[in-house]
């Protein structure tokens, strides 16, 4: 069984306003089951738009995207819905947490959605992903009473309640001070080395990206270090 998670071929994008612009040219990489692959470049490079794409919410392009030995290319918006839910987690710089739900009921969420496992299971579950990421006393708490770093944690372990094949990250630290970029940078390192879980990340901090196992570099709408 093939050890790559996810394969992108030949993958090209144009964006058509106010003409037309190519965004991404020819990107070619995979990603091995547990890597912690961090994709970095300047503002305009089109790293954000791969994210975007890698992650299935943009259809929109040339090439052919497989992920967990499925091709995503061409699949129903519905169908990848339900893949999303299933096999993907996202933490992006803002948390997204609903302020008037506690923190447990953030994390069920997308389990619920996903209508896999039992009230009591997702419950249970939920205090896990937590721990994880050192909340589990904060379960009861509404998620508008935390600090900033606080939130982005509930939002890792809710991120994980699936147990996805991958993590997603747009720019996690990015608002986030040095102590607290670093715990979520120690919770990812945790999460690819232990639980063996796969995360990409698009960053602009130069730390959180060389602590991870590989580095993706672009520059205008390519690859030009790590892809291979």
């Amino acid at each position: 069984m093939s050890n790559t998670v996810l394969q992108a071929s030949h993958i090209n994008k144009y964006f058509y306003e106010p003409e037309k612009f190519q965004v991404l040219e020819n990107v070619n990489f995979e990603v091995k089951k547990g890597e912690f692959l961090s994709i970095i470049g300047k503002s305009g490079c089109g790293k954000s738009t791969l994210l975007y794409i890698l992650s299935t919410m943009d259809t929109d392009y040339e090439g052919n995207l497989e992920m967990n030995g499925h091709r995503l290319t061409g699949l129903s918006q519905d169908r990848l819905a339900d893949f999303r839910n299933e096999h993907l987690g996202f933490v992006f710089q803002f948390h997204f947490l609903l302020p008037e739900f506690t923190v447990l009921q953030n994390v069920m969420l997308p389990a619920q959605k996903l209508g896999k496992y039992s009230t009591k299971e997702i419950e249970a579950r939920a205090y896990d992903k937590l721990k994880l990421v050192n909340m589990e006393d904060y379960a009861r708490k509404q998620s508008s009473k935390l600090s900033g770093g606080q939130q982005q944690r509930v939002a890792i372990a809710r991120a994980l309640i699936n147990d996805p094949t991958i993590i997603m990250g747009d720019e996690p630290t990015g608002n986030l001070d040095k102590t607290n970029s670093n715990l979520v940078f120690d919770i990812f390192r945790k999460i690819s080395h232990e639980n063996h879980q796969t995360i990409i990340t698009v960053t602009h901090d130069p730390d959180f990206a060389k602590g991870g196992d590989r580095i993706i570099e672009m520059s205008d709408g390519k690859i030009v270090s790590g892809g291979e």
